[in-house]
């Protein structure tokens, strides 16, 4: 028989969309306010892997990722989507989201998203939050599974993320 312990902390990183044009400093203060200094920004990118977002928030869309340096603890997953959620809604502009907030946890061996939709794939978590395995690290980098969306399994994704697992694993090595 098992024994329990405590998770260790991982990596918060939250994939941002957004059609706010010059509204990414306004948006990473505020999630600095909660989850403290960032350790990386990246670009913002064109998202043009789908048009689901478009009339909801306009377009052009883009997307950027923000990891921070404080590592949290993953058993607090559903309460970071809740607390993304209402920072969504600060920024609506006439009851529309101009920026969609997708937090997620980073080791060394995977990447979760947090999202309200049920599927087969994915775990409820509690508060309606389930947890999605999104990516895999393998062969030194991250792939993508079965289910994975169509941007999370982009080459410059897929090397952001990698380059934020450094930053995980020199944290990690420091304890």
């Amino acid at each position: 028989m098992g024994t329990a312990s405590d998770f260790k902390p991982e990596k918060l990183v939250i994939g941002v969309l957004s059609s706010r044009p010059g509204g990414g400093g306004e948006l990473v203060s505020a999630l600095e306010e909660r989850w403290g200094p960032t350790d990386l920004v990246s670009g913002a990118t064109a998202f043009d892997f789908s048009h689901y977002y478009d009339l909801e928030m306009g377009t052009p869309i883009r997307r950027l990722f923000i990891s921070f340096e404080r590592l949290v603890d993953p058993a607090g997953l559903a309460r970071i989507k809740l607390e993304t959620n209402a920072i969504e809604d600060r920024f609506r502009e006439e009851g529309r989201r101009k920026v969609n907030l997708d937090p997620g946890l980073l080791c060394l061996s995977r990447f979760v998203l947090a999202t309200t939709k049920e599927s087969s794939h994915r775990v409820p978590l509690a508060s309606g939050i389930w947890a999605e395995v999104t990516l895999l690290f393998e062969k030194g980098s991250f792939r993508p599974v079965e289910w994975t969306y169509p941007d999370y399994r982009s080459p410059g994704c897929i090397a952001i993320l990698n380059s934020i697992r450094a930053l995980y694993k020199e944290q990690a090595r420091r304890g």
